[in-house]
């Protein structure tokens, strides 16, 4: 299996078949730097309205479904999903609507908003925190997706598109590992093949949910930046969520 495939963002309707093949897909310039950097400031400039989630280990501009789960918080996520656009919305005009173009050109036109759940959203990870310096939690990104969904292994990918990243480090490391059933993993799944994709502005990297991933620890003064979506194949029709 090829490490990692590059296409550009003219040819993102050819990305799906590479998926297959690779462990990766970065869309190199899915965005400008400059539009990339614009809602990078518009997300500092937000500051009073991000969701901090694990104690202040990292933040999000909008409401991610893993977070809240994790911690407890569903009811507040489901709460506050039109919030959470709103929100995302004045912060960074049209980043969801882009998402939902990028997300469209992969799989097909028509996809939708998944009833009920928050739109695209962006983290940031603080400079010098948690994930900064011991990286993020090595994870299938399951946790949107019904066990039926996930158990009969139904199309689910996720989109992450660069805004600002950090000084050095930070990129995503795929490995050539899948979803069996199971969120955990053995300790000699990390020995097999991966790759870690680095980001520059703009850029976007699509990965299977059910592949294992992580955040790499990063250095540097500058926080670590992105907008994520995931898409999945419910009932024939393509679905986003954060």
């Amino acid at each position: 299996m090829n490490s990692l495939a590059e296409v550009a963002r003219a040819s993102l309707d050819a990305l799906l078949p590479l998926l297959s093949t690779s462990l990766a897909v970065r869309v190199r310039g899915a965005v400008s730097a400059e539009q990339a950097e614009a809602w990078a400031v518009g997300v500092v400039g937000a500051r009073e309205a991000w969701v901090s989630d694990f104690g202040g280990e990292q933040f999000t501009v909008g409401r991610a479904w893993y977070t809240h789960l994790e911690q407890g918080r569903a009811a507040d996520y489901f709460a506050n999903a039109s919030a959470s656009d709103a929100v995302v919305e004045r912060a960074c005009p049209g980043l969801q609507s882009t998402m939902r173009e990028l997300a469209s050109s992969v799989v097909g036109p028509g996809i939708t908003a998944r009833q009920g759940w928050c739109g695209p959203g962006v983290h940031v990870f603080p400079a010098g925190a948690h994930v900064a310096r011991r990286g993020g939690e090595i994870h299938f990104d399951t946790e949107g997706l019904t066990p039926a969904h996930a158990g009969d292994r139904a199309p689910a990918f996720t989109l992450v598109l660069m805004l600002r990243p950090p000084t050095t480090g930070g990129g995503l490391r795929v490995w050539d590992v899948t979803y069996e059933g199971s969120d955990g993993y053995e300790d000699e799944d990390l020995e097999r093949t991966h790759v870690t994709c680095e980001y520059a502005p703009g850029d976007l990297l699509v990965v299977d949910s059910y592949r294992l991933h992580q955040i790499r620890p990063f250095a540097g003064s500058i926080d670590r930046i992105s907008a994520t979506c995931h898409v999945a194949l419910v009932s024939g029709q393509w679905e986003m969520w954060f």
